[in-house]
């Protein structure tokens, strides 16, 4: 589109200052399109938190909506020989756990060698436990360092490294050690093809020293754990030991009677309470936005962006109903029975004696409250199956985003359809600014014509005079 930038030269008078102030003008009628924007756009992020505080609430539900949650244990120990952990196999009980012998893990080093030793080529053939030879290729000229590498870059049970003992003449020593603990994955020999005898192993069984002498030797024997759980004798080729109390895994650390410990395997009374407390946490912190959302200043006429909002009124509705419901089938029929309350502001309150009380001594009918029978048949099924409605892409808050989204896109296509209109019209105004700078020229000019022949008529008669 084609722009006059010379408007009013011709004429001296600010046509562009004008077209200027016509086009503010113009694009006053943009101002009550892009405040009806802002406001569906506010509308949308309201939207946005109001889905948070619902699906955080949802997921609490969940929490709760399932018998593994009510039937979790939990162990604890006294004393310091071991540590434990349960699982949902675990069976309630009081195990008194003594640890005779940590598992160990083996060590075996060659003798010392001086720096820079190198060594023949051959094979180094290295038999751990029951798994296949780990052979490893050695090349004339190889280092200690060498031989290191090439065994860590197998990836077996087995690290390399070398130790520096202080002596003077020949300090360096290599040393392998198994990744595992226990007699099962001990090394029980080393050959080498080269022939040289200070890379070879084999285990004596008397002494665990090697055979001849000039080879490797075992520095730290591999050993099993030894253990008693109620007076009973278990060993374990490792320190985290499961099975010897079902359910439970033992990861022993100290050897000794003065270690000796105690665990024991109860109800896990504390993950109820904090899922029941994380339930009514997330309910109130969703009063907390919904009433934000819907808040109303009578002094400064500031109200939330939710306020009156008719899909707002009807969760809040369906939510009332759910809290306020019965469930049956058990001891527990309502929220007040386990000792959650309604407040006069919507919110939960827990009466910690009265819940504490059904966590620890009615726990299966506070199973049958909320879990219930069927995925929806409890509490916190009815509820998650609730909020599944509102907050489903085609539910009720979804449904009332994409009305408010479809609303914002065409207020888009009207602004963009009257920004085009204002354009011409301005377009329009100066064709006709220009029309009017020429005539105001031309009108001038004659002016300035007529005004010098006047002049020179006025000369000529004076003369004759």
């Amino acid at each position: 589109m084609s722009t006059i930038t010379s408007l009013g030269i011709g004429s001296g008078l600010d046509l562009n200052g004008l077209l200027d102030q016509l086009r503010d003008a113009e694009r006053g009628r943009l101002q009550p399109i892009a405040q009806q924007k802002e406001a569906q756009q506010a509308k949308l992020s309201a939207y946005g938190k109001l889905q948070g505080a619902l699906s955080s609430l949802q997921s609490a539900a969940d929490t709760l909506n399932g018998s593994a949650l009510f039937g979790s244990l939990s162990s604890s120990v006294t004393g310091t020989s071991v540590t434990s952990a349960a699982d949902s196999n675990a069976v309630p009980g009081r195990y008194d756990v003594s640890v005779t012998t940590l598992a160990r893990a083996q060590s075996i080093a060659t003798g010392g060698f001086a720096e820079g030793e190198t060594f023949s080529a051959g094979t180094m053939s290295i038999q751990a436990g029951d798994a296949d030879p780990l052979n490893v290729t050695v090349a004339e000229g190889d280092s200690l360092e060498a031989i290191r590498d090439s065994i860590n870059a197998a990836g077996s049970g087995i690290t390399a490294s070398i130790v520096n003992d202080g002596d003077e003449t020949n300090p360096y020593r290599l040393v392998l050690s198994t990744n595992e603990t226990g007699t099962n994955a001990a090394i029980q020999s080393i050959s080498f093809t080269g022939g040289d005898e200070r890379l070879s192993f084999e285990v004596e069984p008397e002494t665990g020293y090697v055979e001849p002498y000039a080879g490797m030797r075992e520095t730290v024997a591999a050993e099993d754990a030894a253990l008693t759980v109620n007076g009973i004798v278990i060993t374990s080729q490792s320190n985290q030991v499961e099975g010897a109390i079902q359910g439970v895994t033992l990861s022993l650390a100290e050897e000794g009677d003065s270690a000796n410990s105690t665990v024991i395997v109860e109800r896990d009374n504390f993950a109820v309470r904090d899922a029941i407390s994380g339930f009514v946490d997330a309910f109130n912190s969703l009063k907390e936005t919904t009433a934000d959302l819907t808040s109303f200043n009578a002094e400064t006429g500031a109200a939330g962006e939710l306020l009156g909002d008719s899909a707002l009124r009807t969760i809040d509705s369906r939510l009332r109903g759910v809290l306020g419901g019965i469930v049956s089938g058990g001891d527990f029929s309502t929220l007040s029975d386990i000792g959650i309350s309604l407040q006069r502001d919507g919110t939960l309150e827990i009466d910690a004696e009265k819940l504490d009380d059904a966590v620890v001594n009615q726990r299966q009918a506070l199973t049958t409250f909320f879990a219930g029978d069927t995925e929806a048949g409890g509490f916190a099924g009815a509820l998650s199956e609730m909020l599944d409605q509102v907050l489903d892409d085609r539910g009720l808050l979804g449904s009332a985003r994409s009305g408010v989204e479809s609303r914002i896109t065409s207020l888009d296509e009207r602004s963009a359809r009257m920004e085009i209109s204002i354009e011409r019209e301005i377009e329009r105004y100066r064709v006709q600014f220009g029309q009017l700078d020429s005539m105001i020229a031309q009108m001038n000019q004659t002016s300035t014509y007529l005004t010098q022949q006047f002049d020179n008529l006025n000369s000529m008669l004076g003369r004759d005079n």
